[in-house]
Protein backbone atom coordinates (compact mmCIF):
# COMPACT_ATOMS: atom_id res chain seq x y z
CA UNK A 1 0.00 0.00 0.00
CA UNK A 2 1.47 3.28 -0.97
CA UNK A 3 2.02 5.66 2.08
CA UNK A 4 -0.48 8.70 1.34
CA UNK A 5 -2.94 5.59 0.83
CA UNK A 6 -1.81 4.28 4.30
CA UNK A 7 -1.76 7.85 6.18
CA UNK A 8 -5.24 8.29 4.70
CA UNK A 9 -6.89 4.65 5.71
CA UNK A 10 -5.33 4.85 9.30
CA UNK A 11 -6.07 8.13 9.87
CA UNK A 12 -7.01 8.66 13.79
CA UNK A 13 -6.24 4.72 14.75
CA UNK A 14 -3.96 4.36 17.89
CA UNK A 15 -1.57 1.30 18.19
CA UNK A 16 -0.22 0.80 21.73
CA UNK A 17 3.30 -0.66 21.46
CA UNK A 18 4.72 -2.64 23.83
CA UNK A 19 8.79 -3.73 24.12
CA UNK A 20 10.27 -6.75 25.98
CA UNK A 21 13.66 -7.71 25.82
CA UNK A 22 16.95 -6.05 24.96
CA UNK A 23 17.65 -2.83 23.71
CA UNK A 24 17.77 -3.53 20.58
CA UNK A 25 14.71 -4.24 20.52
CA UNK A 26 14.05 -0.63 21.84
CA UNK A 27 16.01 0.59 18.64
CA UNK A 28 13.32 -2.10 16.94
CA UNK A 29 10.43 -0.22 18.42
CA UNK A 30 11.70 3.22 17.65
CA UNK A 31 11.99 1.78 14.22
CA UNK A 32 8.46 0.38 13.73
CA UNK A 33 7.24 3.52 15.68
CA UNK A 34 8.50 5.96 13.18
CA UNK A 35 6.82 3.96 10.20
CA UNK A 36 3.48 3.81 11.64
CA UNK A 37 3.35 7.64 12.22
CA UNK A 38 4.55 8.25 8.83
CA UNK A 39 1.68 5.59 7.82
CA UNK A 40 -0.22 8.15 10.09
CA UNK A 41 -1.18 5.65 12.93
CA UNK A 42 -0.83 7.74 16.08
CA UNK A 43 0.95 6.46 18.96
CA UNK A 44 -0.74 6.31 22.37
CA UNK A 45 2.16 7.79 24.80
CA UNK A 46 2.73 6.06 28.38
CA UNK A 47 -0.31 8.04 30.17
CA UNK A 48 -2.60 6.67 27.30
CA UNK A 49 -0.92 3.27 27.23
CA UNK A 50 -3.30 1.20 29.76
CA UNK A 51 -6.41 2.64 28.54
CA UNK A 52 -8.86 0.14 26.34
CA UNK A 53 -9.15 2.66 23.38
CA UNK A 54 -6.25 1.63 21.15
CA UNK A 55 -7.21 0.08 17.93
CA UNK A 56 -4.42 -2.64 18.27
CA UNK A 57 -2.08 -3.50 20.42
CA UNK A 58 1.38 -4.62 19.23
CA UNK A 59 3.98 -6.43 21.12
CA UNK A 60 7.61 -6.47 20.64
CA UNK A 61 8.61 -9.97 21.68
CA UNK A 62 11.56 -11.60 22.91
CA UNK A 63 12.56 -15.18 22.15
CA UNK A 64 16.05 -15.35 23.62
CA UNK A 65 15.65 -17.98 26.23
CA UNK A 66 12.58 -19.54 27.58
CA UNK A 67 11.51 -17.25 30.57
CA UNK A 68 11.42 -14.81 28.25
CA UNK A 69 9.73 -16.46 25.61
CA UNK A 70 7.22 -17.06 28.41
CA UNK A 71 6.94 -13.04 29.56
CA UNK A 72 6.03 -12.31 25.76
CA UNK A 73 3.30 -14.78 25.56
CA UNK A 74 1.58 -13.54 28.44
CA UNK A 75 2.11 -9.97 27.65
CA UNK A 76 0.25 -10.91 24.22
CA UNK A 77 -2.42 -12.92 26.38
CA UNK A 78 -3.24 -9.98 28.61
CA UNK A 79 -3.38 -7.38 25.61
CA UNK A 80 -6.05 -10.15 24.05
CA UNK A 81 -7.87 -10.08 27.02
CA UNK A 82 -9.12 -7.01 26.86
CA UNK A 83 -11.05 -7.63 23.46
CA UNK A 84 -8.81 -5.75 21.41
CA UNK A 85 -7.06 -6.06 18.44
CA UNK A 86 -3.07 -7.99 19.00
CA UNK A 87 -0.02 -8.01 16.58
CA UNK A 88 2.89 -10.07 17.79
CA UNK A 89 6.16 -8.63 16.27
CA UNK A 90 10.23 -9.02 17.61
CA UNK A 91 11.91 -12.56 17.73
CA UNK A 92 9.60 -15.07 18.99
CA UNK A 93 7.31 -13.74 16.51
CA UNK A 94 10.19 -14.28 13.86
CA UNK A 95 11.37 -17.29 14.97
CA UNK A 96 7.92 -19.33 15.41
CA UNK A 97 5.93 -17.28 12.44
CA UNK A 98 2.63 -19.75 11.88
CA UNK A 99 3.48 -21.53 14.47
CA UNK A 100 2.97 -18.83 16.69
CA UNK A 101 0.21 -18.13 15.25
CA UNK A 102 -1.18 -21.11 15.58
CA UNK A 103 -0.98 -21.46 19.22
CA UNK A 104 -1.97 -17.99 19.87
CA UNK A 105 -5.26 -17.62 17.63
CA UNK A 106 -5.95 -14.22 19.51
CA UNK A 107 -2.81 -12.45 17.84
CA UNK A 108 -1.58 -12.12 14.48
CA UNK A 109 2.13 -12.47 13.32
CA UNK A 110 4.02 -10.55 11.31
CA UNK A 111 7.99 -11.12 10.96
CA UNK A 112 10.97 -9.11 10.23
CA UNK A 113 10.10 -8.64 6.45
CA UNK A 114 6.77 -7.05 7.44
CA UNK A 115 8.23 -4.32 8.86
CA UNK A 116 8.60 -2.19 5.85
CA UNK A 117 5.00 -1.98 5.24
CA UNK A 118 4.03 -2.17 9.14
CA UNK A 119 1.06 0.72 8.73
CA UNK A 120 -0.67 -1.26 6.35
CA UNK A 121 -0.54 -4.54 8.34
CA UNK A 122 -1.71 -3.08 10.93
CA UNK A 123 -4.69 -0.97 8.37
CA UNK A 124 -5.63 -4.67 7.28
CA UNK A 125 -5.91 -5.77 11.40
CA UNK A 126 -8.13 -2.87 12.11
CA UNK A 127 -10.42 -3.96 9.00
CA UNK A 128 -10.75 -7.24 10.72
CA UNK A 129 -8.91 -9.13 7.84
CA UNK A 130 -6.17 -11.98 8.59
CA UNK A 131 -3.44 -13.14 6.53
CA UNK A 132 -1.29 -16.67 7.02
CA UNK A 133 2.24 -15.90 9.23
CA UNK A 134 5.11 -16.96 7.54
CA UNK A 135 7.11 -19.83 7.70
CA UNK A 136 10.39 -19.75 9.98
CA UNK A 137 13.54 -19.96 8.41
CA UNK A 138 16.81 -19.65 8.66
CA UNK A 139 18.01 -15.85 7.81
CA UNK A 140 21.50 -16.76 8.11
CA UNK A 141 20.97 -18.12 4.69
CA UNK A 142 19.71 -15.16 3.27
CA UNK A 143 23.14 -13.40 2.75
CA UNK A 144 26.17 -14.56 1.29
CA UNK A 145 28.62 -16.53 3.68
CA UNK A 146 31.46 -13.69 2.70
CA UNK A 147 30.91 -10.77 5.18
CA UNK A 148 32.50 -8.79 2.48
CA UNK A 149 29.66 -9.49 -0.30
CA UNK A 150 26.59 -8.59 1.79
CA UNK A 151 24.61 -5.74 1.36
CA UNK A 152 24.96 -2.97 3.56
CA UNK A 153 21.24 -3.12 5.09
CA UNK A 154 19.75 -6.03 5.73
CA UNK A 155 17.13 -7.30 8.17
CA UNK A 156 14.90 -5.38 10.53
CA UNK A 157 15.97 -2.02 9.81
CA UNK A 158 16.24 -2.30 6.21
CA UNK A 159 13.97 0.14 4.11
CA UNK A 160 14.44 2.00 1.27
CA UNK A 161 14.47 6.16 1.72
CA UNK A 162 11.30 7.31 -0.43
CA UNK A 163 8.67 7.91 2.40
CA UNK A 164 8.11 11.44 2.44
CA UNK A 165 6.19 14.03 4.90
CA UNK A 166 7.82 12.50 7.84
CA UNK A 167 5.85 13.45 11.15
CA UNK A 168 8.14 16.11 13.41
CA UNK A 169 10.65 14.48 16.08
CA UNK A 170 11.28 11.21 13.61
CA UNK A 171 14.43 10.87 12.42
CA UNK A 172 15.00 11.92 8.25
CA UNK A 173 16.37 9.78 5.48
CA UNK A 174 19.92 11.70 5.21
CA UNK A 175 19.48 11.36 1.29
CA UNK A 176 18.31 9.35 -1.68
CA UNK A 177 20.76 6.96 -1.58
CA UNK A 178 21.80 6.57 2.10
CA UNK A 179 19.11 3.93 3.78
CA UNK A 180 19.05 6.08 7.39
CA UNK A 181 16.95 3.94 9.62
CA UNK A 182 13.62 5.83 10.63
CA UNK A 183 13.07 6.40 14.46
CA UNK A 184 11.00 8.04 16.81
CA UNK A 185 12.18 8.11 20.03
CA UNK A 186 9.24 6.16 22.63
CA UNK A 187 11.30 7.87 25.86
CA UNK A 188 12.63 10.81 26.87
CA UNK A 189 15.62 9.75 29.30
CA UNK A 190 19.51 10.75 28.75
CA UNK A 191 20.69 7.69 27.25
CA UNK A 192 19.96 5.96 24.10
CA UNK A 193 20.86 2.68 21.99
CA UNK A 194 22.21 3.00 19.08
CA UNK A 195 22.26 -0.07 17.11
CA UNK A 196 25.34 -0.50 15.04
CA UNK A 197 25.12 -3.66 13.59
CA UNK A 198 21.87 -7.05 13.05
CA UNK A 199 22.65 -10.60 13.28
CA UNK A 200 25.89 -12.84 13.77
CA UNK A 201 28.11 -15.13 12.52
CA UNK A 202 29.36 -16.92 15.64
CA UNK A 203 27.85 -20.65 16.22
CA UNK A 204 27.29 -20.98 20.07
CA UNK A 205 25.84 -24.23 20.51
CA UNK A 206 23.23 -22.75 23.13
CA UNK A 207 22.39 -19.74 20.89
CA UNK A 208 19.23 -19.38 18.36
CA UNK A 209 19.28 -15.99 17.32
CA UNK A 210 21.64 -16.12 14.52
CA UNK A 211 18.88 -18.04 13.41
CA UNK A 212 16.30 -15.65 13.33
CA UNK A 213 18.52 -12.40 13.69
CA UNK A 214 20.47 -13.54 10.47
CA UNK A 215 24.09 -12.84 9.24
CA UNK A 216 26.06 -10.52 11.01
CA UNK A 217 25.63 -6.72 8.78
CA UNK A 218 26.94 -3.31 10.34
CA UNK A 219 25.59 -0.31 9.57
CA UNK A 220 27.73 2.77 7.35
CA UNK A 221 29.77 4.48 9.87
CA UNK A 222 27.66 7.89 7.93
CA UNK A 223 24.42 6.57 9.04
CA UNK A 224 25.62 6.08 12.53
CA UNK A 225 27.16 9.68 13.06
CA UNK A 226 23.90 10.98 11.23
CA UNK A 227 21.17 9.01 13.76
CA UNK A 228 24.08 9.86 16.79
CA UNK A 229 23.40 13.94 15.82
CA UNK A 230 19.90 13.07 15.27
CA UNK A 231 19.55 11.99 18.91
CA UNK A 232 21.46 14.43 20.07
CA UNK A 233 19.15 17.00 19.05
CA UNK A 234 16.90 14.70 20.85
CA UNK A 235 18.33 15.50 24.22
CA UNK A 236 20.51 12.34 24.36
CA UNK A 237 23.66 12.67 25.97
CA UNK A 238 24.99 9.14 25.97
CA UNK A 239 24.82 6.61 23.30
CA UNK A 240 24.86 2.83 23.65
CA UNK A 241 25.85 1.01 20.91
CA UNK A 242 24.16 -2.20 20.99
CA UNK A 243 24.23 -5.25 18.79
CA UNK A 244 24.66 -8.99 18.75
CA UNK A 245 27.93 -8.63 18.25
CA UNK A 246 30.16 -5.31 18.30
CA UNK A 247 33.37 -6.59 18.57
CA UNK A 248 33.04 -7.76 14.40
CA UNK A 249 31.81 -4.16 13.39
CA UNK A 250 32.98 -3.39 10.27
CA UNK A 251 34.15 -6.58 9.22
CA UNK A 252 31.72 -6.99 6.23
CA UNK A 253 32.39 -3.27 5.14
CA UNK A 254 36.16 -4.17 4.51
CA UNK A 255 37.41 -2.92 7.94
CA UNK A 256 37.59 -4.84 10.56
CA UNK A 257 39.11 -1.86 12.84
CA UNK A 258 36.76 0.47 11.77
CA UNK A 259 34.89 1.03 15.95
CA UNK A 260 37.85 2.17 16.21
CA UNK A 261 37.93 4.86 13.75
CA UNK A 262 34.30 5.14 14.77
CA UNK A 263 34.14 5.69 18.74
CA UNK A 264 36.36 8.61 18.51
CA UNK A 265 34.07 10.38 16.03
CA UNK A 266 30.48 9.07 17.76
CA UNK A 267 32.27 10.56 21.00
CA UNK A 268 33.10 14.20 19.12
CA UNK A 269 29.60 14.45 18.18
CA UNK A 270 28.11 18.24 19.19
CA UNK A 271 25.80 17.34 22.54
CA UNK A 272 26.71 13.68 23.17
CA UNK A 273 28.95 13.17 26.48
CA UNK A 274 29.84 9.44 26.54
CA UNK A 275 29.83 6.81 24.17
CA UNK A 276 29.34 3.34 25.74
CA UNK A 277 29.61 -0.10 23.76
CA UNK A 278 27.85 -3.04 24.78
CA UNK A 279 28.41 -6.97 23.90
CA UNK A 280 31.95 -7.09 23.13
CA UNK A 281 33.34 -10.55 22.19
CA UNK A 282 36.37 -11.86 24.32
CA UNK A 283 38.04 -13.65 21.21
CA UNK A 284 38.08 -10.40 19.03
CA UNK A 285 39.06 -7.90 21.74
CA UNK A 286 41.94 -6.25 19.53
CA UNK A 287 44.62 -4.53 21.72
CA UNK A 288 43.73 -1.51 19.62
CA UNK A 289 40.01 -1.71 20.94
CA UNK A 290 40.95 -1.86 23.89
CA UNK A 291 43.34 1.03 23.94
CA UNK A 292 40.65 3.26 22.17
CA UNK A 293 37.76 1.78 25.00
CA UNK A 294 40.14 2.83 27.90
CA UNK A 295 41.75 5.97 26.58
CA UNK A 296 39.66 7.83 24.52
CA UNK A 297 37.62 11.42 26.22
CA UNK A 298 34.22 10.67 25.50
CA UNK A 299 34.29 7.29 25.37
CA UNK A 300 33.27 5.03 28.92
CA UNK A 301 35.97 2.68 29.82
CA UNK A 302 33.51 0.29 30.18
CA UNK A 303 33.84 -3.92 28.61
CA UNK A 304 30.83 -6.04 28.82
CA UNK A 305 33.14 -9.08 28.35
CA UNK A 306 30.63 -12.37 27.08
CA UNK A 307 32.56 -14.57 29.42
CA UNK A 308 29.78 -17.22 29.50
CA UNK A 309 32.12 -19.26 31.93
CA UNK A 310 35.41 -19.87 32.64
CA UNK A 311 36.01 -23.63 32.42
CA UNK A 312 37.95 -24.54 29.04
CA UNK A 313 36.20 -27.22 28.70
CA UNK A 314 33.03 -26.12 29.41
CA UNK A 315 33.73 -23.65 27.13
CA UNK A 316 34.25 -25.54 23.94
CA UNK A 317 31.13 -27.59 24.50
CA UNK A 318 29.52 -24.05 23.95
CA UNK A 319 31.90 -23.50 20.82
CA UNK A 320 33.47 -20.35 22.82
CA UNK A 321 36.94 -19.14 23.37
CA UNK A 322 39.19 -18.87 26.12
CA UNK A 323 39.38 -20.42 29.90
CA UNK A 324 39.86 -18.78 33.23
CA UNK A 325 44.04 -18.14 32.63
CA UNK A 326 42.85 -16.17 29.08
CA UNK A 327 39.88 -14.27 30.43
CA UNK A 328 42.51 -13.62 33.27
CA UNK A 329 44.68 -12.39 31.03
CA UNK A 330 42.33 -10.19 29.30
CA UNK A 331 41.31 -8.19 32.24
CA UNK A 332 44.82 -7.84 33.37
CA UNK A 333 45.41 -6.06 29.89
CA UNK A 334 42.00 -3.83 30.13
CA UNK A 335 43.28 -2.52 33.68
CA UNK A 336 46.84 -2.07 32.52
CA UNK A 337 45.57 0.16 30.25
CA UNK A 338 42.83 1.90 32.49
CA UNK A 339 42.66 0.87 36.01
CA UNK A 340 39.26 2.00 36.90
CA UNK A 341 37.85 0.35 33.73
CA UNK A 342 34.23 -1.15 34.60
CA UNK A 343 33.74 -4.63 33.33
CA UNK A 344 30.71 -6.97 33.70
CA UNK A 345 29.89 -10.30 31.89
CA UNK A 346 27.28 -12.88 31.95
CA UNK A 347 27.51 -16.46 32.83
CA UNK A 348 25.53 -19.77 32.03
CA UNK A 349 25.47 -22.53 34.77
CA UNK A 350 24.13 -25.67 34.34
CA UNK A 351 25.41 -26.65 30.67
CA UNK A 352 25.44 -30.05 29.69
CA UNK A 353 28.32 -31.74 31.30
CA UNK A 354 29.08 -29.30 33.30
CA UNK A 355 30.91 -30.96 36.35
CA UNK A 356 31.42 -29.81 40.15
CA UNK A 357 35.01 -29.63 39.16
CA UNK A 358 33.85 -26.54 36.43
CA UNK A 359 31.84 -24.85 38.26
CA UNK A 360 34.58 -24.73 41.22
CA UNK A 361 36.35 -23.14 38.24
CA UNK A 362 33.72 -20.59 37.47
CA UNK A 363 33.44 -19.65 41.16
CA UNK A 364 37.14 -19.14 41.40
CA UNK A 365 37.55 -17.13 38.04
CA UNK A 366 34.62 -15.07 39.42
CA UNK A 367 36.46 -14.17 43.00
CA UNK A 368 39.80 -13.09 40.93
CA UNK A 369 38.10 -10.82 38.59
CA UNK A 370 36.43 -8.55 40.15
CA UNK A 371 33.63 -7.96 38.03
CA UNK A 372 31.62 -4.85 38.61
CA UNK A 373 28.17 -6.53 37.36
CA UNK A 374 28.05 -10.22 36.83
CA UNK A 375 24.75 -11.62 35.62
CA UNK A 376 23.76 -15.52 36.14
CA UNK A 377 21.15 -17.47 34.43
CA UNK A 378 20.46 -21.09 34.57
CA UNK A 379 21.06 -23.09 31.42
CA UNK A 380 17.80 -24.49 29.37
CA UNK A 381 17.42 -26.04 25.84
CA UNK A 382 16.60 -23.81 22.98
CA UNK A 383 14.62 -24.90 19.91
CA UNK A 384 17.12 -25.62 17.09
CA UNK A 385 20.61 -25.58 19.11
CA UNK A 386 23.46 -28.01 19.29
CA UNK A 387 23.05 -27.73 22.49
CA UNK A 388 20.00 -29.00 22.95
CA UNK A 389 21.12 -32.52 21.88
CA UNK A 390 24.40 -32.80 23.59
CA UNK A 391 24.66 -35.45 26.43
CA UNK A 392 25.28 -34.76 30.06
CA UNK A 393 22.19 -32.77 30.85
CA UNK A 394 21.70 -31.95 34.42
CA UNK A 395 18.76 -31.91 36.10
CA UNK A 396 16.73 -28.62 36.53
CA UNK A 397 16.23 -28.69 40.14
CA UNK A 398 20.41 -28.78 40.45
CA UNK A 399 20.55 -26.25 37.97
CA UNK A 400 18.68 -24.13 39.96
CA UNK A 401 20.86 -24.90 42.80
CA UNK A 402 23.69 -23.94 41.24
CA UNK A 403 22.59 -20.71 40.16
CA UNK A 404 21.77 -20.20 43.57
CA UNK A 405 24.80 -20.80 44.65
CA UNK A 406 26.68 -18.78 42.05
CA UNK A 407 24.11 -15.94 42.42
CA UNK A 408 25.07 -15.24 45.89
CA UNK A 409 28.94 -15.49 45.51
CA UNK A 410 28.21 -12.83 42.55
CA UNK A 411 26.46 -10.65 44.90
CA UNK A 412 29.03 -10.65 47.59
CA UNK A 413 31.44 -10.27 45.11
CA UNK A 414 29.85 -7.06 43.07
CA UNK A 415 29.16 -5.17 46.58
CA UNK A 416 33.35 -6.00 47.31
CA UNK A 417 34.06 -4.63 44.02
CA UNK A 418 31.61 -1.76 44.76
CA UNK A 419 33.53 -0.88 48.44
CA UNK A 420 36.80 -0.81 46.37
CA UNK A 421 36.16 1.92 44.28
CA UNK A 422 35.15 4.18 47.93
CA UNK A 423 37.42 7.00 47.10
CA UNK A 424 37.48 6.67 43.31
CA UNK A 425 36.86 9.66 41.23
CA UNK A 426 34.52 9.22 38.12
CA UNK A 427 33.03 11.06 35.47
CA UNK A 428 28.55 10.63 36.69
CA UNK A 429 25.75 11.14 33.94
CA UNK A 430 23.16 12.79 36.19
CA UNK A 431 20.12 11.12 34.95
CA UNK A 432 16.81 11.59 37.14
CA UNK A 433 16.55 14.30 40.07
CA UNK A 434 15.45 13.14 43.61
CA UNK A 435 14.40 15.07 46.69
CA UNK A 436 16.50 16.74 48.57
CA UNK A 437 19.05 18.20 46.04
CA UNK A 438 20.24 14.82 45.00
CA UNK A 439 20.79 12.99 41.48
CA UNK A 440 19.85 9.71 40.52
CA UNK A 441 22.80 8.68 37.84
CA UNK A 442 25.51 6.20 36.55
CA UNK A 443 29.10 6.56 36.24
CA UNK A 444 31.51 5.43 33.78
CA UNK A 445 31.55 1.82 35.03
CA UNK A 446 27.47 1.77 34.97
CA UNK A 447 25.67 1.04 31.58
CA UNK A 448 22.00 1.32 32.05
CA UNK A 449 19.30 -0.95 33.11
CA UNK A 450 21.87 -3.98 33.67
CA UNK A 451 24.43 -2.17 36.01
CA UNK A 452 23.81 -0.18 39.34
CA UNK A 453 23.38 3.54 39.95
CA UNK A 454 25.33 6.35 41.66
CA UNK A 455 23.38 8.70 43.45
CA UNK A 456 25.06 12.10 43.66
CA UNK A 457 24.83 14.55 46.06
CA UNK A 458 26.19 18.47 46.18
CA UNK A 459 25.18 18.64 42.28
CA UNK A 460 23.83 22.16 43.28
CA UNK A 461 22.35 24.25 40.31
CA UNK A 462 22.44 20.41 37.83
CA UNK A 463 20.15 18.93 35.66
CA UNK A 464 19.70 15.88 34.02
CA UNK A 465 22.20 15.35 31.36
CA UNK A 466 24.50 16.97 32.80
CA UNK A 467 27.88 14.99 33.55
CA UNK A 468 29.75 15.77 36.35
CA UNK A 469 32.77 14.80 38.67
CA UNK A 470 32.14 12.63 41.93
CA UNK A 471 34.36 11.16 44.42
CA UNK A 472 33.09 7.66 45.34
CA UNK A 473 31.84 7.87 49.69
CA UNK A 474 29.79 4.86 50.45
CA UNK A 475 28.23 1.37 48.63
CA UNK A 476 25.31 -0.55 48.96
CA UNK A 477 25.90 -3.68 46.56
CA UNK A 478 26.27 -2.70 43.56
CA UNK A 479 24.91 0.82 44.09
CA UNK A 480 26.96 3.43 45.09
CA UNK A 481 26.67 7.33 46.48
CA UNK A 482 28.77 9.95 45.34
CA UNK A 483 29.90 14.01 46.21
CA UNK A 484 30.06 16.25 43.72
CA UNK A 485 33.22 17.75 42.93
CA UNK A 486 32.43 20.06 40.01
CA UNK A 487 29.62 19.98 37.27
CA UNK A 488 29.74 20.54 33.47
CA UNK A 489 27.49 20.81 31.14
CA UNK A 490 26.91 17.48 28.81
CA UNK A 491 27.32 19.78 25.58
CA UNK A 492 30.57 21.30 26.64
CA UNK A 493 31.68 21.84 22.66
Amino acid sequence: MAHDEAGSAAANRTVRLVTLGCARNEVDSEELAARLEAGGWRLLDEAEADQPEADVTMVNTCGFIKAAKQESIDELLDAAAGGGKVVAAGCLAERYGAELADALPEAQVVGFDDYTDIAARLDAVAAGQRWAAHQPRDRRKLLPLAPSARPRASGPSARSADIPDLPAGVAPPSGPSVPLVLRRRLGDGVTAPLKIASGCDRRCTFCAIPSFRGAFVSRPADDLLAEARWLAGQGVRELLLVSENSTSYGKDLGDLRLLEELLPKLAATDGIAAVRVSYLQPAELRPGLIDVLAGTPGVAPYFDLSFQHASGSVLRAMRRFGDEERFCDLLGRIRQACPQAGVRSNFIVGFPGESEEDLDTLMRFLGEARLDAIGVFGYSDEDGTEAASLAGGIEPGEIARRVEEVTALADELMAQRSDERIGEISDVLLERRLAGGRFEGRAAHQAPEVDGTTMVLGADGGRPGDMVRARFTAADGADLVADALAAAPAVPR
